[in-house]
């Protein structure tokens, strides 16, 4: 198991570190985030995620941990997993994600995230 921990750490810096700062060119629709809490990883995403509770929740507890200055790119922290859990779940148009807190997808999120590691 720690080699998947590690193997996992290794990945994310490789996928997430590249390079310093993304392309200029960002269609209209989309927006920029940066993700993490010790490693960054940077996401173009759906402007309309913004709308959405979870993602709201999200973007309070981070600017309260940050601050609300941008620089090119939101600042997010959550760890990398919890937040592309997030976004699979927006994009899935699920309906569950309407009804739920920040608190119940984390605790979902670990729950899944644990049967994931036993199997």
């Amino acid at each position: 198991m720690k080699n998947n921990i590690t193997l996992s750490v290794l990945l994310k810096k490789i996928c997430c570190c590249g390079s310093k700062s993304f392309p200029t060119d960002l269609p209209k629709d989309r927006i920029r985030v940066r993700v993490g809490k010790n490693i960054l990883c940077k996401f173009e995403l759906e402007a309309y995620f913004l709308d959405h509770r979870l993602f709201e929740q999200l973007l309070q507890l981070s600017g309260e941990e940050f601050g609300y200055s941008y620089d090119g790119a939101l600042r997010i922290a959550c760890e990398i997993d919890l937040f592309q859990y997030l976004v699979e779940l927006l994009r899935s148009r699920n309906p569950l994600a309407h009804y739920m807190e920040l608190k119940d997808l984390v605790s979902k999120f670990n729950s899944d995230h644990r049967q994931n590691v036993v199997q």
